[in-house]
């Protein structure tokens, strides 16, 4: 019951996370590459999702004439501020779930996981079985 919870609430944040970028106006690769701009993951750690190096480059160009790429491919002020604006977006969006569970169920939820994970997670972290760099940007942004 804890995994389809944790996944409903994944995906609940997941579906904002779309609607922020839509919203930024970012199209798919755009949204990628805006992200390895700012410095989520090097540019090669998304070739997993499949992108040409073409459509690459053509996104890459397109923001590059929005201002918010430098020609190197590196986040201008205004893309690092439209990045920190879907996220802050994402963030708004995802909160109706834990603002119906409340400050003090959130907290108990918060710290039941702790009890729970935080042993085995940090194990699983310090033991080098997961990729250091990956497209969520974990740790780097």
């Amino acid at each position: 019951m804890l995994w389809q919870a944790a996944t409903i609430l994944r995906e609940h944040r997941g579906d904002g996370h779309l609607a922020a970028l839509l919203i930024a106006g970012l199209d798919p690769v755009e949204s990628l590459v805006s992200f390895a701009a700012i410095g989520a993951a090097p540019e090669e750690t998304f070739e997993s999702r499949g992108w040409s190096k073409k459509e690459w480059s053509a996104a890459r160009e397109r923001l590059v004439g929005r201002g918010l790429l430098e020609p190197d491919g590196t986040a201008t002020d205004a893309g690092r501020a439209l990045r920190a604006e879907v996220e802050r977006h994402t963030d708004e969006l995802a909160a109706a779930p834990w603002q119906a569970l409340g400050l003090a169920d959130t907290d108990r939820l918060s710290d039941l996981l702790s009890d729970l994970l935080g042993d085995y997670w940090l194990a699983v972290i310090g033991s080098g079985m997961l990729p250091g760099t990956n497209t969520l940007g974990i740790g780097k942004v």
